[in-house]
C-alpha cells in the first residue's frame, strides 16, 4: 500500500445498494462508526433497477405461514427452511421501518398498504413504491439519508482490490485508490453475477466482484448453479434490450402470447415454469420473442414502463410488447448464517452476495428486497459484536499484498455463459466453462456440473429429472475450489 494510515472504524460496508445502505444505516444508528464503500455513485446500484418490491404478511387474510409456505414451494425442495421462518417473521417489522425512515409505499384510497400479486404467491403481500420503481425509490431515500449520517463516511467511485486477514480475521479492506479501510467487521454487499450472461436484466456491474475478493481469502461459496432467468425481459428494442417489465404487471392481468395469440402458461406460475414455458415455446417456433399483452393494464400504476417502452417506440397501450428471458439473480453466493457471518471470521454478506439458503433452487418473487432488510439489520447488530481490532502496524500495511486488481470479464465469457449455462445446461457444454479466464464462470460451471439433477432454475438437459438425494443439498465451494454436498440446519 502507499503506507498512508488507514481509515479505522467498526464497520466496512462493501457495495450501496439496498443491503449496504441499510445495514450501514443499522450499524450508524448503534452508534457504529462505518465506511460505505462504493464503485458507483449512490442511487446508480443494481438495486435502483429494481422494480419488484418487498414481500411480506401484512394483509388480513395473509400470515407469515403462509408466506414460508409459498417460498419453500418455490424453492422446490432447496430452502433452508430457518432462513425463510427469519424472513417471513422479521419481513413485515422491516417495512415498516423503512416508512418510518422516509420510504412512501404505494397505498389505496384508504391508506392502506397497496398490495401487489406476483409470481409463487397465493395470496397479494407484496409492497410497491412508484408501482415499479420500488428500488428506485428505496435506494434514493436511503441514499440521501446516509449522506447526511455523520457515522458514516461514504467512499463513492471507489473499488475495493482486496479483502485483507490479520491473524485469521478478516479486518478491512484494500481499495484500488491506495486507502485501507481498518474494521472490526466487513460486510460484503455488492450485489451477485447475473451481468455475467449475455442476455441479461442487470447493470454490467454485478459481476460478482464480492464473491471472488470473499473467495480470495477462503470463504466458502454456494449454490453458483442456481442463478434465476427473469420470463419477461424485452428483446430486439433498440435502447431497451434486456429492460426487465415486473411480474407484477402479469399479477394485475398482463398475459403471454404466441405467435398465434395464444396464450401458453400460468403467468403467475413460480419463474423457472414461466421462463421455461417461453423458452420451449421458442425453440418450437424460431421466434425470438413471445408478446406480453399489456393493453388492459392501468398504465397509471406503472407510469415508468409505459414511459420507457414509448420512448423506444413500442406503445404497450396498444401493441404487444417483445419478451425473452434473461439473466436476473443468482441465489448462491458467500455461505453466511442467518445472522450474515461468513466462514472466514469477521467477514459478513449480506443481499445477493449473500447464500443464506433462503432462496432454494428458485427465488419466490419479491424476497429478495425483503432479505436485504431482513439480514442487513441482523448483520449490523453481529457486526458491532466482533471485538475491537488494534490498527495495524506500519509494517503490517507495508507488508499488506492486496494480489491483482479484478479483471473484468470478456464478451466471449458472457456468450460462452449464455450458451452453455443459461435455461438449459449440459456436463458436455459445462466443461469448456471450466478452463474461462474468469474465476466466477468457472465456479458456476463447476457447481452446473456437480448437480446432476434439474432443480428449480437449474436445468440439465442430461439429467432431466429432480434427485430426491439432493433435496436439501447445498453444492458448497471451499477455498480450494472443491465442491462438497450439504444439509443446512
Amino acid at each position: 500500500m502507499n503506507g498512508s494510515r488507514p481509515l479505522e472504524v467498526d464497520v466496512a460496508v462493501l457495495g450501496a445498494g439496498a443491503a449496504g445502505l441499510y445495514t450501514a444505516l443499522c450499524a450508524a444508528h448503534s452508534n457504529a462508526r462505518v465506511a460505505l464503500v462504493s464503485a458507483t455513485p449512490l442511487a446508480q446500484t443494481a438495486s435502483y433497477w429494481a422494480q419488484g418490491g418487498l414481500a411480506a404478511a401484512l394483509a388480513a387474510d395473509d400470515s407469515p405461514e403462509q408466506h414460508l409456505l409459498d417460498t419453500l414451494r418455490a424453492g422446490r425442495d432447496a430452502v433452508r427452511r430457518s432462513a425463510a421462518e427469519v424472513l417471513v417473521a422479521e419481513a413485515p417489522e422491516r417495512v415498516r421501518d423503512l416508512e418510518a425512515l422516509g420510504v412512501r409505499f404505494d397505498a389505496d384510497r384508504h391508506g392502506r398498504l397497496a398490495l401487489g400479486l406476483e409470481g409463487g404467491h397465493s395470496v397479494r403481500r407484496v409492497v410497491h413504491a412508484g408501482g415499479s420503481a420500488t428500488g428506485r425509490r428505496v435506494v434514493r431515500e436511503l441514499s440521501a439519508i446516509v449522506v447526511q449520517e455523520r457515522r458514516i463516511a461514504v467512499l463513492e467511485r471507489t473499488r475495493a482490490r482486496a479483502l485483507w486477514l490479520s491473524d485469521g480475521v478478516c479486518r478491512g479492506v484494500a481499495c484500488d485508490d491506495g486507502r485501507l479501510v481498518a474494521a472490526r467487521a466487513v460486510v460484503v454487499g455488492t450485489g451477485g453475477a447475473a451481468a455475467l450472461w449475455a442476455r441479461t436484466t442487470n447493470p454490467p456491474g454485478s459481476q460478482g466482484s464480492g464473491l471472488l475478493l470473499a473467495h480470495r481469502i477462503g470463504a466458502e461459496l454456494a449454490d453458483l448453479e442456481f442463478v434465476q432467468f427473469h420470463p419477461t425481459a424485452v428483446i430486439g428494442v433498440r435502447g431497451r434490450e434486456g429492460f426487465l417489465i415486473t411480474e407484477a404487471i402479469r399479477g394485475e392481468g398482463a398475459t403471454l402470447l404466441d405467435a398465434d395469440g395464444e396464450r401458453f402458461v400460468d403467468e403467475l406460475a413460480p419463474r423457472d415454469e414461466v421462463a421455461r414455458a417461453i423458452q420451449k415455446k421458442l425453440a418450437e417456433t424460431g421466434a425470438r420473442s413471445v408478446g406480453l399483452d399489456m393493453r388492459g393494464i392501468d398504465e397509471a400504476s406503472f407510469p415508468n414502463v409505459f414511459a420507457a417502452l414509448r420512448e423506444a417506440g413500442v406503445d404497450p397501450a396498444r401493441e404487444l410488447v417483445p419478451v425473452a428471458p434473461a439473466a436476473h439473480y443468482m441465489m448462491g453466493g458467500i455461505v453466511t448464517d442467518l445472522e450474515g457471518r461468513s466462514t472466514v471470521p469477521g467477514l459478513y454478506a449480506v443481499g445477493e452476495s449473500s447464500c443464506t439458503g433462503l432462496h432454494g433452487a428458485n427465488r419466490l418473487a419479491s424476497n429478495s428486497l425483503s432479505e436485504c432488510f431482513v439480514f442487513g439489520a441482523r448483520a449490523a447488530r453481529r457486526a458491532l459484536d466482533e471485538p475491537d481490532a488494534p490498527p495495524p502496524a506500519d509494517d503490517e500495511l507495508a507488508q499488506l499484498a492486496v494480489g491483482p486488481p479484478l479483471a473484468a470479464p470478456g464478451p466471449a465469457t458472457r456468450s460462452a455463459l449464455w450458451r452453455h449455462a443459461g435455461l438449459e445446461r449440459t456436463e458436455e457444454g459445462l466443461r469448456p466453462l471450466l478452463a474461462d479466464p474468469y474465476p466466477i464462470a468457472r465456479l458456476i460451471a463447476a457447481s452446473a456440473i456437480a448437480r446432476r439433477e434439474t432443480r428449480g432454475a437449474h436445468m440439465r438437459r442430461d439429467h432431466p429429472h429432480r434427485d430426491p438425494a439432493l433435496d436439501e443439498q447445498h453444492a458448497v465451494l471451499d477455498a480450494a475450489g472443491e465442491i462438497r454436498f450439504e444439509r443446512w440446519d
